[in-house]
Parts: C-alpha cells; sequence; structure tokens
C-alpha cells in the first residue's frame, strides 16, 4: 500500500515508471511465498504426507492470486497516495474480509442463501480451489479455472486503470 508513498524521494528526482514500486513490493512478497513452501514441503516429508497429484494445479492457481494481488496491490497504492488513512483502515477491512472468506470453515456448511452472498467474494474461488487440489485431490474444472483467471485479469485490470488515471498527480500529494 505504501509503495508509492515510501518511493517519494525517488519519484521525485528521477522520472521512473511508478507502476514498478507496487509491482515489485508484491513480486517479493511472491518469492518469499515460494521459500516458505520448502517448509511446506519439509513437514510433508517429516509427517509422511502423501501429496495429491492435484498439486501440479498449483503454479496455475499461483497465477491468479498473482494477478489479483497485484490488481489490488496497484489499485490501494494509488488510492493512499491521495487518502493516507486508507493505510489505517486497511487492516480493519482486511480482517473482516478474512471473516468473510471460508477459511476457518467450509463452504457447504453454510444456507445456501449465505453461500450465495459469499460467492462475490473473490477469495472464496481461490480458496476453494487450494482445498481441491491440496485436501480432496479434486481436479478443478474449466468454470472454476475461468472463474479465477477472469478475477485475477479483472482485478489486474481495475488497478492498473486507476493507477494510469491518477499517477500523474502523484507527484502533488507525495
Amino acid at each position: 500500500m505504501t509503495a508509492i508513498l515510501s518511493s517519494a524521494g525517488l519519484i521525485k528526482k528521477v522520472y521512473i515508471p511508478k507502476y514498478i514500486f507496487p509491482v515489485e513490493k508484491v513480486l517479493f512478497a511472491f518469492v518469499n511465498f515460494f521459500i516458505s513452501l520448502i517448509a511446506v514441503v519439509i513437514v510433508m516429508i517429516v509427517f509422511r504426507i502423501q501429496p495429491q497429484v492435484t498439486l501440479f494445479f498449483l503454479p496455475l492457481l499461483l497465477v491468479y492470486v498473482l494477478l489479483f494481488t497485484m490488481g489490488i496491490a496497484i489499485l490501494l497504492s494509488s488510492i493512499c497516495v491521495f487518502f493516507r488513512d486508507t493505510i489505517h483502515l486497511y487492516g480493519v477491512l482486511l480482517i473482516a474480509w478474512m471473516y468473510l472468506t471460508p477459511i476457518f470453515y467450509p463452504v457447504d456448511q453454510l444456507n445456501p442463501w449465505m453461500r450465495n452472498i459469499l460467492m462475490i467474494n473473490p477469495m472464496t474461488h481461490f480458496v476453494q480451489y487450494f482445498r481441491n487440489i491440496a485436501m480432496y485431490g479434486v481436479v478443478p474444472s474449466v468454470e472454476t479455472n475461468l472463474i479465477c483467471l477472469a478475477v485475477g485479469i479483472g482485478s489486474l485490470l481495475i488497478g492498473l486503470a486507476v493507477f494510469k488515471k491518477q499517477q500523474d498527480r502523484f507527484i502533488l500529494h507525495i
């Protein structure tokens, strides 16, 4: 969120494409995630957990999540330049979003009307995709892949559109 604000000194001195800063932060976190997967593999080996064959779909899911995260990061970094309180509100919104995402509970346990509302949450699709390939050994359907891809690309396009519209005014507010 603070990628643009924390790079204000460089942005004011040299012309550099501003989208590089939030993209760099996301890619750095993505690399850290891959490093943390090494620990997961070690735990699986120690506890003799047999990996599902469907885990071969994990890289595809990670591409979808990367697109989604990139879009959110670019969007939030441009919003934070103008509305600094977004930084503080984001923590509260993130906690609420976590509870509205079926991380600790399966979607099947909810009433049908609650399930329909929950499907509006884009993270629901990513969590279900991961559960299916990692826990249940279910091959994701084409529809599930298309939904996750659409959510990822949609997020990226919205983030880029807002960023492109606002980037020329960044220098006035940092």
